[in-house]
């Protein structure tokens, strides 16, 4: 399934930095345990109590993937199994990739060593097998890039840069600069001709990374080759479709339905780059698409903001369906400098929260229906809480990302650490049995750094991919 996630800069941060006091100079200034008033009057504990229930929380999912599925790709909690990701009857270790530089700002230096030695001796980026090249560069390749920029272990890059290089066929071998979905590790086949937009340009971030670190321009520059390809194919009203053919180029699916999957991160990622490499282009477009989303797809229902589907020839309304992976755009929108829709659209999702108590995978907003009551243990909401805190210091943010780990606490912990529900609707909640990588990535990192006045985490310039791995702002002693 499409994956996104999440970034936030020292450009977006410039221009609200006086609203906002660095955690850890107010840790100090308050005291570490001291509860704030906002936060009594929340009924929240300590920012510093908040931080150790998190990183317990972490440690428990942590140690029940160590226990039963320990060098395999995730975990299946309930029933002490593995589940592989990318190819059945292979494992990249995803989970341990995935959780690398989340153990490392937590200062777990000892699982960090685990982790890293695991990755150093097992990890295999020429496994002969088809694997989809979105995962692979947001999953694999970040987390290697964010393992070395975190623990300065050469090995790490070494690795990455061998599976970009197998990777790389996907856009080379494409008449049209737009990336294959699949790809062959070991002989370099390409697959796939038909790709969502969110995995054709969901690559600048780690690509860009990796040209910078090893100073070889391939990466970054198919990356840049295949977002401009498809930026050039907009529509009149500068809107993008949802799929395209990478062999003629052409568009499949003419339905524009960002925020939602499998487009997302595509936008993600022009902001993203701009920021990241301070590329005036990718700014530009970012600029022109959201300009285009705003006008055609914004849709004000009984005072929430949520975001339609239209053709995008002629803006014409398509559908009301809004995924809960669309709930990244809140933090997006804010960061590129659209505060008050960002704003207005978390607000969207926290109403959703504070009615199911857990946020279902689709709604129809027009209709008020839950289309699919599945809860996969999605990060995208604490993500966006994470970038409008940063954003505007709100006390807001901090307190609805806590009812959102309580919650998920609550009905989702088990004895083997966390897992997905079948149904959020339901009462009991139905629970599934996996544990998703990502989960190492992502959820409990955004909350952790909510509140933990992390002294490994530069505040100012930090910035997070769409899977939540550190690519700026890695405080090394």
């Amino acid at each position: 399934m499409p994956r996104r996630r999440t970034v936030l800069g020292a450009a977006a941060m410039a221009t609200t930095s006086a609203a906002l006091p660095h955690p850890a100079r107010a840790a100090a200034a308050t005291g570490a345990d001291r509860v704030p008033a906002a936060h009594a009057a929340a009924g929240l504990p300590s920012d510093a109590a908040v931080a150790r229930q998190i990183r317990a929380e972490y440690l428990h999912s942590w140690e029940g993937y160590k226990l039963a599925a320990w060098g395999y790709d995730e975990v299946r909690p309930l029933s002490g199994g593995r589940n592989d990701f990318f190819a059945r009857g292979h494992t990249f270790g995803l989970s341990i990739v995935e959780a690398l530089d989340t153990l490392w700002l937590m200062e777990q230096d000892q699982e960090v060593e685990l982790a890293a030695d695991w990755i150093e001796a097992h990890f295999d980026p020429a496994v002969d097998a088809e694997v989809q090249v979105f995962e692979a560069v947001i999953r694999l390749v970040g987390g290697l890039l964010a393992g070395h920029l975190c623990t300065g272990r050469p090995a790490l890059l070494a690795r990455c840069r061998e599976l970009a290089d197998r990777l790389l066929p996907a856009f080379t071998r494409s008449p049209s600069q737009l990336p294959y979905r699949y790809v062959n590790l070991r002989t370099g086949a390409v697959s796939g001709s038909v790709s969502p937009l969110a995995e054709v340009g969901t690559n600048l971030v780690e690509f860009g990374m990796l040209s910078r670190l090893t100073g070889d321009d391939r990466y970054w520059s198919a990356a840049k080759k295949a977002a401009r390809a498809v930026v050039a194919r907009r529509s009149s009203l500068g809107l993008l479709g949802t799929a395209l053919d990478v062999e003629s180029g052409r568009w499949t699916d003419t339905h524009a339905i960002e925020p939602n999957p499998p487009v997302d991160s595509f936008y993600e990622y022009l902001w993203a780059g701009g920021e990241l490499f301070d590329d005036a282009e990718l700014r530009g477009w970012y600029r022109v698409l959201t300009n285009a989303v705003l006008k055609y797809q914004a849709d004000r229902r009984d005072g929430r903001l949520w975001f339609r589907q239209v053709d995008f020839s002629t803006g014409k309304t398509t559908g009301h369906d809004q995924s809960e992976l669309a709930s990244f755009y809140a933090g997006l929108l804010g960061k590129g400098g659209d505060l008050d829709a960002g704003q207005a659209y978390y607000r969207s999702w926290t109403a959703l929260l504070d009615q199911y108590g857990l946020l279902p995978e689709q709604v129809d907003y027009a209709a008020g229906q839950v289309r699919s009551g599945r809860n996969d243990l999605r990060p995208e909401y604490a993500n966006s809480a994470f970038d409008l805190w940063r954003l505007t210091g709100a006390d807001e943010y901090r307190q609805t990302a806590y009812r959102y780990f309580r919650a998920v606490r609550t009905e989702q912990r088990v004895s083997g650490g966390y897992t997905v529900a079948e149904d959020v609707t339901a009462s009991p909640v139905r629970l599934g049995d996996l544990t998703p990588g990502y989960w190492f990535a992502e959820n409990l990192k955004y909350l952790y750094l909510m509140f933990a006045a992390a002294p490994r985490f530069d505040y100012r310039t930090g910035l997070l991919s769409t899977e939540g791995k550190l690519v700026r702002g890695a405080v090394r002693s």
